[in-house]
């Protein structure tokens, strides 16, 4: 992609008066980046038909292709116990698309020659030294589990982190008993919360308590979703001396002027805060998120982030620009294709296949800190072989197709089973309005 496209430098205003939240991207109409409006109206169609059905709280939606937004809105309520109409600049809880931040925030690293993938993690946590793994055996006698601890055929390291290969997991998903329990014993999993909330432990503590724990899986066969990125947070507070949200506001978020993202919200922007509804409509259990009004102890790389929908675009556009935004350059071009090519191979074990994880679909490996989709088919959502893409707890989404020189952004609050079908929900309405039709204007020169 030629770099004028993807050009950001003029930042343009949506209303008459200048809002306090980041504007994403330079606009365009839909049609002259080969969208159709009349297509794109149908995204409002179904989240206006969900809200009112009270399916979903509120939402707001971006969609950018050659380097220019061409969909950008709000729908229903920011807080609908309080009557409180979403806005475009809302802050939402973004849980694990923290993970793609903390992600390239460790790859800075490496291209500084300050880390390396292979370095042990070890390294940088000596705690981690006595680590061990659980391994499962079925009694054939009694046809019960029973487990055993060994030592790791070799230890993990800094790629097994960012791939999710560490054999560190989370405990609430997780299918093997010894470690659940272990993750329960040293209060890194409180069963009774239903935020899954440990950001109260300092970074020393929460190392301390997870090198109590064995690993599920040996380092570097299995991929199973779960605390490696948080432990890639520590990583990056150890190499770089800083603690993470000061790296990441440092080193990313100041230079892509993602001026809403951070890991709390100030007082002063609490009235921007998007809420959940009250309780899930498909199960009706009670819907609890983080408290994210304060700083917390621990600063977590995996699910401790919030952001709009602007600032979030305006990051994926740097990463499908090629590393680069308007004048700053977070990474070089190939560390962008490094991080978004296949880490995982045929060799490689999983729990649950990535797509499956995110979306309810096959097709997708997993890259360092994104899954990555493998060809144009299998998958059972339109998109681009090279295609990559993460998503949140709580709702939240987030597309990227080099092929198609497409973004999409989906900012929610719905937490709960709902969440895989949204995703495939806006991939579909976003992708069928892909035209590539020449505007009348543009046609009749």
């Amino acid at each position: 992609m030629r770099r004028a496209l993807g050009s950001l430098a003029c930042i343009v205003c949506l209303v008459a008066t200048v809002p306090t939240w980041a504007q994403p991207v330079t606009m365009a109409k839909p049609e002259e980046v080969g969208l159709s409006t009349e297509r794109l109206a149908r995204i409002g169609q179904v989240f206006n038909r969900e809200i009112e059905q009270g399916k979903l709280p509120g939402a707001v939606v971006a969609v950018a292709r050659k380097g220019r937004v061409a969909y950008f809105e709000s729908f229903g309520f920011r807080d609908k116990a309080a009557g409180t109409p979403m806005t475009k600049g809302a802050v939402f809880e973004i849980y694990s698309m923290t993970k793609p931040l903390v992600s390239v925030a460790a790859m800075i690293l490496v291209e500084e020659g300050r880390l390396q993938l292979t370095d042990l993690v070890t390294k940088f946590l000596p705690e981690f030294a006595g680590l061990q793994v659980s391994v499962p055996k079925l009694d054939p006698t009694s046809g019960k589990l029973t487990y055993s601890l060994v030592s790791p055929d070799r230890a993990m390291t800094v790629q097994d982190l960012l791939r999710h290969t560490s054999g560190l997991v989370y405990a609430e998903f997780t299918s093997q008993a010894q470690v659940k329990e272990a993750y329960a014993k040293e209060v890194i999993f409180r069963p009774n919360d239903g935020t899954y909330d440990v950001r109260d432990l300092t970074p020393a503590d929460e190392i301390a308590r997870l090198a109590k724990v064995p690993l599920a899986h040996q380092p570097g066969t299995t991929w199973e979703y779960g605390l490696s990125t948080d432990v890639l947070g520590r990583v990056i507070e150890k190499v770089s001396g800083q603690r993470l949200a000061e790296f990441l506001g440092d080193r990313l978020f100041k230079p892509l002027k993602m001026v809403d993202t951070g890991f709390y919200i100030p007082k002063s922007n609490m009235d921007r805060f998007a809420q959940p509804l009250a309780a899930d409509p498909a199960t009706g259990t009670p819907i609890k998120l983080h408290d994210v009004s304060a700083p917390t102890a621990n600063d977590s790389g995996g699910a401790g982030g919030v952001s709009t929908a602007a600032d979030y675009l305006r990051f994926a556009q740097m990463m499908l620009n090629g590393g680069w935004l308007d004048d700053a350059q977070i990474l070089s071009r190939t560390t962008v294709s490094l991080m978004t090519s296949d880490q995982l191979g045929p060799q490689m074990a999983r729990t649950v296949q990535p797509g499956e994880a995110l979306i309810g679909t096959q097709g997708y490996t997993f890259g360092l800190g994104f899954a990555v989709r493998q060809e144009a088919g299998i998958a059972a959502v339109p998109g681009s072989q090279g295609e990559y893409m993460w998503g949140g707890y709580a709702g939240t989404y987030f597309w990227i197709d080099p092929r198609e020189e497409l973004v999409g952004i989906m900012m929610t609050q719905a937490p709960g089973p709902s969440r895989q079908y949204y995703r495939r929900e806006i991939k579909q309405l976003v992708y069928q309005a892909i035209t590539d039709r020449q505007p009348a204007s543009v046609a009749t020169q």
